[in-house]
């Protein structure tokens, strides 16, 4: 078997608050129950958002709660080349298209199409661009996703599919661990995705994809937030050849109105002054048992819990 590695891989757009602490302790104990590595990445690759000395703050966030990567910590804002090599595989294999179009285009052609932009949401891009710029400057670059074909039987936790599947044609069948079978339809409920947006700046989808398949992760353990992005990654490394590691998406912690905590809405940074209690409140969201201990003694004690719940 494939040794496990695991990774924690926060943006530093801020300090850490509750609901990130869940993804990472939980990355960590899923990591430690199964023998394995836990590696940390910073999601830095969307520069703009990305503010100085945020990312020593999570490390330090991280390591008051005993959670410390077991490499030098990578960082996405210093691997383009790796990524626009990616890109140009796309391209060069027909499965990746330059872009002109901006919002408005898209919003434009969605209306002359008789579509309404949807309450929550991005409109699904209409594939302007597909057969070429027609003397328009590119903007982006996007993933073709009407002519995702795989090149061998694609077999996801053991549905076999034949080699002429396309994602257009029909569902994307996975299984999250916690979640259960997942499926998406990414030609249809999500278009033709970001690989690398007009800014400069590689898009999350491509760099994540490139990233987990460098450092070997073999299972991925993330909010619940993040499950939608699924699909779109699996069609990512099917088209790059890249192995698809295993998903465990862990459950949101939610305020007051509801709504999950994240830093646009103004979640505040957890108190790492007092990390048994931050990690508690974690393991509670989790369903482990609080502990009274050190903050050692309490991963001891939830990494014998998860491996017995999830191992």
């Amino acid at each position: 078997m494939t040794a496990y590695i695991g990774r924690f891989a926060p943006s530093p757009t801020g300090p850490l608050h509750a609901g990130s602490l869940v993804a990472a302790l939980a990355s960590w104990l899923d990591a430690r129950a199964h023998g394995g590595q836990w590696l940390v990445r910073m999601e830095d690759v969307d520069t703009p958002r990305c503010l100085p000395g945020r990312d020593g703050l999570i490390l330090q966030q991280l390591s008051a709660c005993g959670l410390q990567s077991d490499l030098p910590v990578v960082r996405q804002s210093q691997r383009n080349a790796l990524y626009q090599e990616a890109l140009d595989h796309l391209v060069a294999h027909g499965l990746a298209y330059a872009c002109a179009c901006s919002r408005k285009d898209i919003e434009m052609a969605h209306r002359r199409l008789g579509h309404e932009r949807p309450r929550h949401g991005e409109l699904i891009y209409p594939g302007t661009c597909r057969t070429g710029l027609h003397g328009k400057v590119g903007r982006a670059w996007r993933l073709r996703t009407d002519k995702f074909i795989t090149n061998k039987p694609l077999a996801l936790d053991g549905i076999a599919l034949p080699a002429t599947h396309s994602i257009a044609e029909s569902m994307l069948t996975w299984t999250d661990r916690r979640l259960g079978v997942q499926q998406q339809n990414v030609a249809q409920e999500v278009g033709d995705f970001v690989l690398k947006r007009a800014d400069g700046c590689f898009a999350y989808q491509l760099a994540v994809v490139v990233d987990d398949a460098a450092q070997g992760v073999t299972d991925v353990v993330r909010g619940e937030d993040l499950a939608d992005n699924t699909a779109r990654q699996i069609v990512l490394q099917q088209s790059l050849g890249l192995p698809t590691p295993r998903y465990f998406h862990t459950p949101l912690v939610r305020g007051a109105d509801g709504e999950k905590l994240s830093k646009q809405n103004g979640a505040q940074a957890f108190d790492s002054a007092h990390p048994l209690a931050a990690l508690n409140a974690a393991a509670t969201t989790l369903g482990l048992s609080p502990q009274s201990t050190g903050v050692a003694e309490a991963l001891g004690h939830w990494t014998r819990e998860w491996r017995g719940l999830w191992g």
